[in-house]
């Protein structure tokens, strides 16, 4: 179990993030033992030297009003940080071609380690990647992410056939249970 003040941190920093703009998306995560790319250095120009296996993990999301949304990463727990970098991609990630679909990326805000953050002006019907990583191969760990901006944000609607196999898996597991059950 968490302690109280493990969990009221991220609470209240989300409650406040939350608070101060029109519409919010948190997306929360952890990048220990994921898949591994090297990064883009923070101007997109090439390929990092230091980040070359790092951990990620991917956030696919739209937007259904077209404007400018703020975009902030802070590694958990706060208290000790861990080196976290964000980037957006316009379209399709694809961590072979780092560089493709590219369209910003951070590491510090303001110079601070353990929060990443930039603005991008978004629209409506296309498909953005949000990717948290690491500056360094050796960093990874939880976080909690923010988008803030005029629309509401949302994942993708899995597929129908998807959706289908999800709950004939779940109708399997229940009727295992239940044969458990009787046969006890």
């Amino acid at each position: 179990m968490k302690s109280p003040s493990t969990f009221v941190r991220p609470v209240a920093l989300a409650a406040l993030l939350y608070a101060s703009q029109a519409s919010a998306a948190l997306h929360n995560g952890d990048t220990t033992g994921g898949a591994t790319f090297n990064r883009p250095l923070e101007n997109l120009s090439a390929l990092s030297a230091v980040g070359t296996n790092v951990a990620y993990e991917p956030y696919s999301f739209s937007v259904d009003t077209a404007g400018s949304y703020s975009f902030r990463s802070y590694s958990l727990p706060l208290a000790t940080p861990w080196d976290n970098f964000l980037i957006l991609y316009t379209g399709a990630f694809d961590p072979g071609h780092a560089l493709t679909n590219a369209t910003i990326a951070n590491d510090d805000v303001n110079g601070t380690t353990g929060r990443s953050g930039f603005s991008a002006t978004l629209a409506t019907g296309v498909a953005y990647t949000l990717v948290t990583t690491s500056f360094y191969n050796e960093d990874s760990g939880k976080y909690l992410n923010t988008i803030r901006g005029p629309g509401e944000v949302t994942a993708p609607v899995p597929e129908p056939g998807t959706s289908l196999m999800m709950l004939v898996g779940i109708a399997a597991i229940g009727c295992m249970a239940r044969r458990r059950r009787t046969a006890a």
